[in-house]
């Protein structure tokens, strides 16, 4: 088993109409053993930046905590919030400076940069950056993840069509990996709100 399967996961972000979702499932496990039904992967860099981490826990955690502390000096010396592409570029110097011995992840990183333009962007451990119009996906669950959204994305969606949208792409392809899974949790995210939502899922 590849250490990046230790924990499973799933984590998929998409474009809308001047928005993005970006969602994970709940599962921590350790191997096939269940240990965490509420775990995090999502996380806040600023209102309009988001980061999703699969991979193994403890680096994700880790590696939040660096990006964390970054954004914090950049916002300090800057008196501005980093924009998408900025901290993207960040996040890839990062983990390619730790390119001996990885941190154990594959970030997706979802904001809304100059006028409202959603910006989304995954990378493997070593900070190759992969961008997309569309749709990013990472984690044990990738494969049929790639596969929903491929079938289920149309471009220009609003929020709310959005978020059915990348649910049913979540339930649907974390059903097909037995390291993801237990419920979902999405965030959508506009240029004047910012929407959680947790979803219910097969509890097995």
């Amino acid at each position: 088993m590849s250490i990046f399967e230790y924990n499973g996961s799933a984590v998929v972000a998409m474009v809308g109409k001047n928005c993005f979702a970006i969602a994970s499932d709940r599962r921590l496990g350790v191997q096939l053993q269940t240990v965490a039904t509420d775990f995090q992967r999502v996380f806040k860099i600023h209102p309009k930046l988001y980061i999703g981490l699969s991979g193994l826990a403890s680096d994700a955690q880790t590696l939040y905590q660096r990006l964390v502390f970054k954004h914090k000096l950049y916002q300090l010396r800057e008196e501005r919030d980093m924009k998408p592409e900025t901290f993207a570029s960040l996040v890839s110097a990062l983990l390619y400076e730790k390119r001996f011995g990885p941190y154990f992840c594959q970030p997706i990183i979802a904001g809304l940069g100059q006028d409202d333009e959603p910006f989304i962007c995954t990378m493997d451990c070593i900070g190759a950056k992969e961008l997309a119009k569309d749709f990013v996906v990472s984690g044990t669950a990738s494969e049929s993840l790639y596969g929903a959204c491929e079938s289920m994305y149309k471009p220009n969606m609003e929020p709310e069509e959005l978020f059915e949208t990348i649910s049913q792409a979540l339930l649907s392809s974390v059903d097909r990996d037995c390291l993801s899974g237990w419920g979902g949790y999405v965030l959508v995210a506009t240029p004047t709100e910012v929407t959680e939502r947790v979803l219910k899922g097969r509890m097995d």
